[in-house]
């Protein structure tokens, strides 16, 4: 079974830029068609950020277009999620999933990394 977990997070300013990574175990995330990174504000739903298929075919929620770019390396077995120009809205706590298809969600859920943006 696929175990993912994150880090990158942080405390940064508005306006500045941070880097998430999921590192996957337990399996090639080069065999997974698709992986995402989803975010949870305190109260809030989880919901979807960005996602990419093993094609390289990404998607952007509407509130992180232009700003959220994912990227995955199959080799460091590693997906990414470069944020710039953040804002107070983007905190919450990030997590990846994955699988066979478009916006699966199939592994557990790992801890998550924290996103704090100040303003």
């Amino acid at each position: 079974q696929v175990q993912l977990v994150e880090s990158g997070g942080g405390l940064v300013q508005a306006g500045g830029s941070l880097r998430l990574s999921c590192a996957a175990s337990g399996g090639s995330i080069s065999r997974i068609a698709y992986m995402g990174w989803h975010r949870q504000a305190p109260g809030n739903r989880r919901e979807s950020v960005a996602g990419i298929t093993r094609g390289g075919d990404t998607y952007y929620a509407d509130s992180v277009k232009g700003r959220f770019t994912i990227s995955r390396d199959n080799a460091k077995n590693t997906v990414y999620l470069q944020m710039n120009s953040l804002k107070p809205e983007d905190t919450a706590a990030y997590y990846c999933n994955g699988g066979g298809v478009y916006g699966s969600t199939s592994y557990s859920w790992g801890q998550g990394t924290q996103v704090t943006v100040s303003s």
